[in-house]
């Protein structure tokens, strides 16, 4: 029987560990992905034996396979159920009986965390803006952001930015940028001031992100970015970092630990924010991005929060080329809603 990445969904077997060791494509014989390249599951057995030994065996835990879903995103193909899930498992490590007994973490740092980012979140918008004093390790942050960087082979070229049409005339290319300088105001990404690019993945996405209104008329321009830009995913940190980059049991179980910090991270940049209170809630995301930034990243990636797709915010609107307009007119806006506790 073969095994394919996509029973995985792990970005390092899938762009790297396969490729490199798979000479045989075709159809998977657990998640039944087709034309797809294959390892014998043993082939893998290296890989998982060292995210194994991040785990300890003990009476109260949970099964592996719901670790590995939990703290990496493992697993989640359709087809992946718990039942494949575990024979896939027991395969690769060649042990039916490990797949069935309760594991906890092994290694659970106290001392060496990341930091609170909500204590900070809550001191950048109400106390001290510019020089907080929260903690945050911020060398081992900026050493995370390698493991959330894109390489240019997996970032679309082409993405859209959309405007609503104030008059009679659509806007014209020269206007479909960012705004100059002095227009520019907060952001998600941006201090006032200082403009970036934001685009977003699909046409519609870029419309939605401008809270139009019901029969409104969108601008909306193509745009293409330059294919060497170095960007770092704010989406969902677990399914872009791998644990099989990692060559310690410590190295992993203290990458577990920072995990949810990244992922509030990359919530901060998707949390609706109302307009009239922007000033101040925009101020967290802001900070993060100056951040990036100051590594020597172009822009982040970051999932829409009023659509399924996803916006990018670059950090120098001239890495962007704007292309064609055409004009859309807002048929419907919905609504969702759910009651305050």
């Amino acid at each position: 029987m073969y095994c394919c990445p996509e029973c995985f969904g792990d970005r390092s077997l899938r762009k790297d560990i396969f490729p490199l060791r798979s000479d045989k494509f075709g159809t998977c014989s657990f998640c039944d992905s087709e034309n797809r390249p294959l390892l014998r599951p043993a082939e893998l057995s290296e890989y998982f034996e060292l995210l194994i030994s991040a785990y300890q065996n003990t009476a109260d835990g949970k099964l592996l396979i719901e670790w590995f879903r939990e703290d990496w995103g493992l697993f989640e193909h359709p087809r992946m159920d718990d039942s494949r899930a575990k024979k896939l498992l027991a395969e690769i490590v060649n042990d039916g009986e490990i797949v069935l007994r309760p594991f906890a973490p092994a290694f659970v740092p106290v001392d060496d965390q990341l930091g609170d980012w909500e204590n900070l979140r809550e001191e950048l918008r109400y106390k001290n803006r510019f020089f907080p004093k929260g903690e945050i390790n911020y060398e081992r942050l900026s050493s995370l952001l390698a493991f959330l960087a894109l390489e240019p082979c997996e970032v679309p070229r082409n993405w859209f930015r959309a405007r609503i049409q104030s008059g009679e005339a659509p806007y014209t290319a020269d206007k479909m940028g960012a705004p100059p300088k002095e227009l520019a105001s907060h952001g998600r990404a941006n201090p006032a001031g200082i403009p970036y690019l934001y685009l977003g993945s699909t046409e519609l996405t870029a419309i939605s992100e401008t809270r139009p209104y019901t029969g409104e008329i969108a601008c909306v321009a193509d745009f293409e970015i330059d294919d060497d830009l170095a960007l770092v995913d704010l989406r969902t940190p677990k399914k872009t970092v791998s644990p099989f980059l990692l060559s310690e049991p410590e190295e992993i179980g203290r990458m577990r630990s920072d995990l949810p910090f990244l992922e509030r991270l990359g919530d901060e940049l998707t949390r609706p924010v109302l307009p009239q209170s922007a000033a101040i809630d925009y101020t967290p995301s802001q900070y993060l991005c100056e951040f990036i930034k100051d590594q020597e990243y172009d822009g982040v990636i970051y999932k829409s929060s009023v659509s399924a797709g996803m916006n990018i915010a670059l950090f120098n609107p001239k890495r962007g080329r704007c292309g064609a307009v055409r004009q859309f007119r807002v048929k419907r806006v919905s609504v969702d809603a759910v009651a305050e506790e």
